[in-house]
């Protein structure tokens, strides 16, 4: 706990727009690639072809990571819980990283799944910046 406060407190006085800009976007993208997850559930069927054996599997996958995106993505933008939301996405990204290599090659994929996983980890030993919902609730307590 006493690391996490250190952290918070250097992340608040190392601050700027630009950082908090970058969460906002990045949690933006998140949310719609939930979205996009939930409409495309056959694209991500034959993605994950590789790697499922059943369809309760899948069913669990497809629901975990549209949920997860969905929900990780705005909390992200708004920067509540961050660290907590960006933990989150790491299995799943993580995951997309590895799946290009056991499957069919999409390099795009790989590069949006690479930077995304950077980006997480950057946020969670970052955490939500001082323009965020967790800094205002702090403030108020």
């Amino acid at each position: 706990m006493e690391i996490i406060l250190k952290l918070n407190r250097w992340a608040n006085a190392h601050t700027n727009v630009v950082t908090d800009t970058l969460r906002v976007l990045f949690g933006i993208f998140i949310f719609y690639k939930g979205l996009l997850f939930l409409d495309e559930t056959e694209y991500l069927y034959n993605t994950l072809k590789p790697v499922v054996s059943g369809e309760g599997t899948y069913f669990v996958l497809v629901h975990y990571v549209a949920l997860a995106h969905i929900c990780g993505g705005v909390f992200i933008a708004m920067g509540l819980i961050t660290r907590l939301a960006a933990l989150a996405q790491l299995p799943i990204l993580t995951g997309a990283v590895l799946i290009n290599f056991m499957g069919t090659m999409n390099v795009p994929g790989l590069v949006q799944a690479s930077i995304g996983m950077a980006l997480c980890a950057f946020f969670i030993f970052y955490g939500s910046g001082k323009h965020s919902v967790d800094h205002s609730l702090r403030l108020h307590m």
